[in-house]
């Protein structure tokens, strides 16, 4: 009874090791802030953009997204919130959508975290995805299969912003992106209020991301099945989520 008992708990440990080898998110703690963070790989993991559903209407919610997915037979197994939008929650810079430009890139000066230039464009082309900045794309002539606007940049060929000061008193719930590389894809939402350049010196240091972009604050949301997760309080413009099923 006891050596099966301890074959058991043997049995059990490495189902929930490899569950959590699996798991595309985890908590993690850079300079006393705590995190999540949720790495993809694109060879594996295929990462979609939503933003309206078939009546040309934002989703607005992780919650709406599930629902429109659930007659396909499809599961949300990842989903965040993904670029600046407007009061009508459509996106206010570039996005791009199973190959369709639904909003131009955006180049214009204003005001607000967005137009903090340098901003940027997080895309997915396949197995390839990257982040750049919004002058640095245009030039590029890239034609990705999914792309997204936001500002400001956290991180730039390396550098952290040049508008960031390690004192700022600008606090807030945020997340963002990074890519550490040609075919990986980063997301991280903190779960402490920290300035941006506490955020972009995570994305520098810690996740080895030479470029990394801003997505949002205060209404930063996750949701993570895997974490019991689902964060439901705000209204959500642009989404990027990862889809099970067929």
């Amino acid at each position: 009874m006891g050596g099966a008992f301890r074959l058991w708990l043997l049995v059990l440990a490495v189902l929930v090791g490899a569950a959590r080898a699996d798991a595309a998110c985890t908590a993690e703690t850079y300079e006393g802030n705590d995190y999540t963070v949720c790495r993809f790989d694109l060879r594996q993991d295929h990462l979609q953009l939503f933003s309206l559903d078939d009546r040309g209407e934002p989703f607005g919610s992780f919650n709406s997204l599930e629902l429109a997915l659930e007659p396909k037979g499809q599961t949300l197994a990842f989903a965040m919130n993904a670029g600046m939008y407007g009061e009508n929650l459509k996106p206010i810079g570039l996005y791009i959508e199973n190959g369709r430009t639904l909003r131009k890139l955006n180049r214009r000066d204003g005001p607000g975290n967005f137009h903090m230039k340098p901003n940027g464009v997080f895309y997915i082309d396949g197995a390839k995805s990257g982040v750049i900045e919004t002058e640095a794309f245009a030039a590029a002539g890239l034609h990705p299969q999914f792309a997204s606007q936001s500002g400001p940049m956290l991180v730039v060929d390396g550098e952290i912003h040049p508008r960031f000061s390690p004192d700022g008193t600008s606090l807030q719930r945020r997340n963002g992106v990074g890519a550490p590389d040609g075919h990986t894809l980063v997301f991280v939402i903190s779960e402490d209020w920290v300035n941006f350049h506490s955020f972009a010196r995570l994305f520098k240091d810690r996740l080895n991301c030479p470029n990394a972009l801003f997505l949002d604050g205060s209404i930063s949301s996750l949701h993570a099945p895997d974490m019991g997760r689902s964060d439901g309080f705000a209204p959500l413009g642009p989404i990027v989520a990862l889809v099970k099923g067929p």
